[in-house]
């Protein structure tokens, strides 16, 4: 009986190359580089936040201006599953509030919110389609917009 063991390494999977692309992209979120996000964009991708579509501009600002308001963002992937040319990651967010956010001035608050990002791939490793759902809650708890007790 042969105990030979392959030397050649194995070939990653398409879904485990995509669960790469997109934890990278969520590294160059925590290294505050949105072009290490948008390079992983292929020309023609389609947004959409909480379902409403969006454009790559109106997609950028919203990064910008999220950047702005939590200089310190950071992000956490929870749980990060692939599927066919999809990866939808489970993410934690925190940073404190060091700029102007829904007109409130800088409070300087820690806070805490959570998203799911979904990435549809091309057979490139271009992200085609991108889906976000957030719950801000907890974030507008930290700062003081809701009751602490709201469920």
């Amino acid at each position: 009986m042969s105990t030979a063991v392959s030397t050649q390494a194995a070939t990653p999977s398409v879904q485990d190359r995509n669960k790469e692309l997109a934890l990278s992209m969520v590294a160059a979120w925590n290294r505050w580089e949105l072009q290490g996000i948008i390079k992983h964009w292929a020309p023609d991708i389609r947004h959409f936040s909480e379902d409403r579509q969006v454009d790559s501009a109106q997609m950028v600002a919203a990064m910008e201006g999220g950047l702005a308001a939590f200089p310190d963002l950071h992000l956490v992937a929870k749980s990060v599953v692939a599927e066919g040319d999809r990866v939808i990651l489970r993410i934690t967010v925190t940073g404190s509030q060091l700029g102007e956010f829904m007109g409130k001035a800088p409070s300087g608050r820690s806070v805490t919110w959570y998203m799911l990002e979904e990435l549809r791939f091309n057979d490139e490793g271009k992200v085609i389609e991108h889906y976000d759902v957030f719950n801000y809650l907890p974030m507008l708890k930290d700062l003081g917009f809701v009751a602490a007790d709201v469920l």
